[in-house]
């Protein structure tokens, strides 16, 4: 087929490699603009772009699809469809009804639950047992269109990193099987039960509250994990926790330091950091942080 693909992310890269794979003639790559990054605010290509320069294929990165000129240019490719994968623009109808068989997009949850930016984040945060990625027909509401195909799986303990890993992939292989048979693959409307929103994360809900039961506290962890990070402050500093094991304990006051392991207090049970990162340091294990920076049994943290 004759394809445009549309992705900023890291989670969208899978889905261009397979369909380049799959031998899908792919005029057109659409990414958002090289932004600034780390320390340096150095201007830094998206990993789209990167992978898409790699592969030769031709990039376009509009800082918007709403003038006519930016539709007129899209409309010109004569697609057959548009793939989508976590690009960060909003399409106008005009770029949705261009191609012949429209825009499809990988989504990386069970709509209707978790529509918008932040699937795989909320569904930790939320104790979801599950998730899963789905190949639907774009339509111009907000993750409302119908579903052409669907990959469920198991959260288990896996952090967003892990778990968007994996979904990206099942996308990527859910989107090809699509696009080789979509007669086979109707489009079915969403439920109208079960709508949730998964909002951008906000910075204020990155900081551990310890009055929050310890399997709370453990899954904001691993919602944050790789980045932004679920941070607590000790003499000023900012200390990220990566990963930590939810430890059974009596009642205790919470964000009180238990013992010389850094096992912490919270409104119910504790949590023990393994894996913790000081501002500007490289994440580390637990222990080797505190025998540089020993934090002590009876320290309150917030």
């Amino acid at each position: 087929m004759r394809l445009a693909f549309m992705g900023t992310p890291e989670f969208a890269v899978p889905s261009l490699d397979a369909l380049v794979a799959a031998g899908h003639e792919l005029v057109a790559v659409y990414t958002q603009p090289p932004r600034p990054a780390n320390r340096g605010k150095k201007l830094t290509p998206s990993a789209v772009q990167t992978r898409a320069e790699e592969l030769g294929l031709p990039v376009r990165s509009p800082l918007s699809l709403r003038t006519a000129e930016a539709q007129a240019e899209f409309a010109a490719l004569d697609l057959d469809a548009a793939i989508v994968a976590a690009y960060g623009l909003i399409l106008p109808q005009a770029v949705l009804d261009a191609p012949k068989f429209g825009c499809l997009n990988v989504h990386g949850s069970l709509l209707p639950r978790w529509r918008g930016a932040a699937p795989v984040q909320r569904a930790i945060l939320a104790g979801d047992r599950t998730t899963g990625v789905m190949v639907m027909q774009m339509e111009a509401g907000l993750d409302t269109g119908p579903v052409r195909a669907t990959t469920e799986i198991e959260i288990g303990s896996k952090t967003t990193g892990e778990l968007t890993a994996e979904l990206a992939e099942l996308g990527a292989e859910l989107m090809v099987i699509v696009l080789q048979d979509m007669a086979a693959h109707p489009a079915i409307a969403q439920s109208g039960e079960g709508i949730t929103y998964a909002a951008k994360i906000d910075k204020a809900e990155t900081r551990i509250d310890f009055l929050q039961p310890a399997e709370v506290v453990e899954r904001q962890i691993r919602a944050f994990n790789p980045a932004p990070g679920a941070w607590f402050e000790y003499e000023g500093e900012r200390y990220r926790i990566l990963e930590a094991q939810i430890i059974p304990a009596q009642p205790q006051t919470a964000g009180e330091v238990l013992d010389d392991g850094l096992t912490i207090a919270c409104g119910t049970d504790a949590i023990r950091p393994t894996v913790i990162q000081r501002a500007g340091k490289p994440a580390m294990p637990t222990a080797d942080l505190l025998r540089g920076k020993p934090i002590a049994q009876g320290t309150m943290l917030a």
